[in-house]
């Protein structure tokens, strides 16, 4: 601290000062001060003499010392965190932890890809599927040391799950606290790790869990199979198993939400005179009724014939788009017919033939 100045008279309190009155005074001064609200390049020096007069009088060891032998007795340090808390309140940025962190910790989840037909999909499925996972090593039960031996406090951070460090700022001399490395904030360290799991107290394993599909799941769409992830940390809770559906499309069919939809190829013949026609729906045989005189892009519904609603009652239904084909190649018998039934139907043929315009429908 470059001043000489004494450090009651820089936060304006007199030396009988509770230390209430100190801190009102240090919020007071710091926030008419600080860089990020003052421009003043004097402001800034001013703002690190009071946080350093702030830094001793506002803790009772330090400012004995001040009282009885001046600056040199108490060597000022300025915590970021009782800065920050100044400002924006208890458990701020820079707040301390308080202690080591638990070492118990819920697994990781894990993510798989599953593909199914689209029966599979439409009607469920019970699947195997063959993954690797962290499970719980059976040598040291999960706590990561070697058998006979245990976790003891971390020689690092001393148990605390904390390492400080002091650096130099435009504040002053800042200390600040991180968690320790060596023990991962848990203040436990393994001298003789776990011959088997390299004192991770997890290790990595096949295993084959068995999902159920439920009717009418769709591509694309994840599942989740709780506590079937990884095993968790120092008996913490397994994570979840997602899985994520990828469906075979329909050779036969198009999929909207739970409907249906497909195209069915009829003759001429059928559309004109009406017709029952058998097609191979979901769960075997449909008929498909043609009405006399059917045109071309008719869709008929079958109700209840979809894809059953995932989770509830009730199906989708199946939409039947008619196509009616004209046929390509005709035999000698084939056309002979189809040229009286132009004669009979007044059909002309032989050259333009007056055409019948009607505003189209839409």
């Amino acid at each position: 601290m470059a001043t000489t100045r004494d450090l009651y008279e820089l936060l304006g309190v007199s030396r009988n000062a509770s230390e209430a009155d100190i801190k009102t005074a240090y919020r007071r001064l710091a926030r008419e001060l600080h860089p990020d609200v003052n421009d003043d390049p004097a402001a800034e020096t001013r703002f690190k003499e009071i946080a350093g007069a702030y830094e001793i009088l506002s803790d009772p060891e330090k400012r004995a010392r001040y009282d009885a032998f001046g600056e040199s007795g108490a060597q000022p340090f300025v915590d970021i965190g009782d800065i920050f808390e100044m400002f924006f309140g208890q458990g701020g940025f820079g707040s301390r932890r308080g202690g080591p962190r638990s070492r118990t910790r819920r697994g990781e989840d894990v993510g798989v890809a599953l593909r199914l037909s689209f029966q599979e999909a439409v009607f469920g499925a019970r699947r195997d599927l063959d993954l690797e996972r962290l499970v719980v090593c059976e040598r040291c039960l999960g706590n990561g040391a070697e058998p006979g031996t245990a976790p003891i406090a971390c020689r690092t951070c001393g148990g605390t799950g904390e390492v400080q460090s002091v650096r130099r700022s435009v504040f002053g001399t800042l200390m600040t606290t991180a968690p320790c490395r060596t023990c991962e904030g848990t203040g436990q360290e393994n001298p003789d790790p776990c011959e088997s799991c390299l004192g991770q107290g997890r290790v990595r394993r096949p295993a084959r869990v068995t999902v159920e599909i439920p009717a009418g799941v769709s591509d694309g769409m994840e599942l989740r199979v709780g506590g079937n992830g990884h095993a968790g940390v120092a008996g913490g809770q397994a994570g979840d198993l997602y899985v994520r559906l990828e469906v075979e499309p329909s050779a036969a069919f198009e999929r909207r939400g739970q409907d249906l939809y497909t195209v069915l190829d009829v003759s001429i013949t059928q559309a004109a005179l009406g017709a029952q026609i058998q097609i191979e729906a979901l769960q075997g045989p449909e008929t498909v009724r043609l009405e006399a005189g059917t045109g071309s892009g008719t869709i008929v519904r079958l109700r209840g014939k979809g894809v059953p609603n995932l989770n509830r009652r009730g199906r989708g239904d199946l939409y039947v788009t008619v196509h009616v084909v004209t046929p390509r190649e005709l035999s000698r018998e084939e056309r002979s017919l189809l040229e009286r039934l132009s004669e009979l139907r007044n059909e002309s043929r032989g050259g333009p033939a007056p055409g019948q315009l009607r505003r189209p429908e839409f």
